[in-house]
C-alpha cells in the first residue's frame, strides 16, 4: 500500500464549502420530486426537424440529446460543484473531467465548453481561481474539447465547473433506459473516492491514486462501448454506484444482479469508511435506495461503501469492454431492483 501524502497547501480549499464534490448534490428522492411536475409542461419542439432525443421524461440520463439529423444529434449538460481537494489546479482538473463525462456518458464526443464559476472575491485570492480554470483548460484541450469563455459570480463558497457541448450519433447513442436483460455489468473506475475525499477534507491527508482516479477521462471507455455495440450505461457520480444502478435498471425495466465482491475499490477506501469518513450524501443515497434493494449478506459498510458518493467516477455499461471488470448481470424484472449477492 503507498503510503498517503500530507497535503503542503497553504490554502486548503476544502474548508471553505460546507461539503465536497458530488457528494453536494441533492438527494435522488428529493431531486425527482422537484422536476417531477416539469415533464408535463415539455411541449412540442420549436422545430419538428430537431426532436429532443433525451430530456427529462427519460430514464434519468446524464444530458439532454436534440437530434441534427440522421447521423448528428447535439448533446449537452453542465455540471459544477464546491472543491473535492484543497489543491485548486487537481480541482479545476477533477471538476472539467467530471463534466465532460457526461457527454461521453451519452456516448458522446465533447466539442466545446464554457466554464462555470463561483467565487468569494473577498476571501480567496483569484491566483486560485485562475489555476483552477487552469486545470479545466487542461483538461478540456487533453479531451480536444474547446474551452472558452464562460460565466462567474460572487458566491460565499467556492464552485466549478463547466457547461459542455457534444456530438453523437442517435443510432449509437448510450442512455439510461436501453438495457436489456441477459447482458453483463461492466464498471469502468473502481469505487471510493468519496470516502477518500472525505478523509482529506477532515485530515488534509492527499490521496494521488484517488486524484489520478477523478481525472482520468471516460474518453476510452465511452468509445470502447460504443463500438462494442453497448447502448444502455450512466456515469457514476453522486448517487453512488447503488443509486444509478437503481436509476439504469428502473428506466430500463430490469433487475440487477450485483456480485459484490467483484466490485473494485480504490486503495485505502475501505479503511477510511471503517473509520468514519462517509459524507451525508452517502448516508441519503443509502436510505433512498435501500427499499428497492435485496442486499443479502452485505454488511453496513458494504452497503455504505457501494452508496459511496462518487466524484467523476466511471461508466457503468449494459455490456463488457476489455480491460474493466464485470461486477454483475441484468435479468428480467423481479421482485427487487436490485440484489446483491
Amino acid at each position: 500500500m503507498t503510503e498517503p501524502e500530507t497535503t503542503s497547501a497553504r490554502t486548503r480549499l476544502t474548508q471553505f464549502a460546507h461539503g465536497g464534490g458530488c457528494a453536494c448534490k441533492i438527494p435522488p428522492g428529493e431531486l425527482e420530486a422537484l422536476v417531477a411536475g416539469l415533464t408535463a409542461r415539455v411541449g412540442p419542439p420549436r422545430d419538428p426537424a430537431a426532436p429532443l432525443l433525451v430530456g427529462l421524461d427519460g430514464g434519468g440520463d446524464d444530458a439532454a440529446v436534440v437530434s441534427i439529423d440522421a447521423d448528428r444529434a447535439v448533446v449537452t449538460t453542465a455540471d459544477f460543484f464546491t472543491p473535492v481537494v484543497d489543491d485548486a489546479f487537481d480541482w479545476g482538473r477533477i471538476a472539467a473531467t467530471n463534466a465532460l463525462s457526461d457527454v461521453y456518458a451519452m456516448g458522446g464526443v465533447p466539442i466545446a465548453a464554457v466554464n462555470l464559476l463561483g467565487w468569494p472575491r473577498d476571501v480567496l485570492p483569484f491566483e486560485l481561481a485562475a489555476e483552477v480554470l487552469r486545470g479545466g483548460m487542461e483538461v478540456g484541450h487533453g479531451a480536444g474539447c474547446h474551452v472558452a469563455g464562460g460565466h462567474s459570480v460572487d458566491d460565499p463558497e467556492p464552485k466549478y465547473g463547466m457547461s459542455v457541448v457534444g456530438l453523437v450519433r442517435p443510432d449509437r447513442m448510450l442512455r439510461a433506459d436501453a438495457a436489456a436483460p441477459g447482458v453483463p455489468l461492466t464498471l469502468t473506475k473502481p469505487l471510493g473516492v468519496g470516502v477518500l475525499n472525505t478523509r482529506h477534507k477532515s485530515t488534509g491527508t492527499v490521496f494521488p491514486e484517488a486524484i489520478a482516479t477523478m481525472t482520468t477521462l471516460n474518453r476510452d471507455a465511452s468509445a470502447a462501448a460504443v463500438e462494442a455495440g453497448i447502448r444502455a450505461a450512466t456515469d457514476v457520480t453522486g448517487f453512488g454506484l447503488l443509486g444509478h444502478l437503481y436509476k439504469l435498471v428502473r428506466a430500463s425495466g430490469v433487475t440487477a444482479v450485483l456480485d459484490r465482491a467483484a466490485v473494485p475499490y480504490l486503495d485505502g477506501a475501505r479503511r477510511a469508511a471503517e473509520d468514519g469518513f462517509v459524507s451525508g450524501g452517502s448516508r441519503r443515497n443509502l436510505d433512498w435506495v435501500a427499499p428497492r434493494v435485496e442486499f443479502g449478506s452485505a454488511s453496513e459498510l458494504d452497503r455504505l461503501l457501494l452508496a459511496d458518493a462518487q466524484t467523476s467516477g466511471g461508466l457503468l455499461l449494459a455490456g463488457e469492454i476489455p480491460g474493466h471488470p464485470v461486477i454483475g448481470e441484468l435479468r428480467p424484472r423481479g421482485e427487487h431492483a436490485i440484489v446483491i449477492r
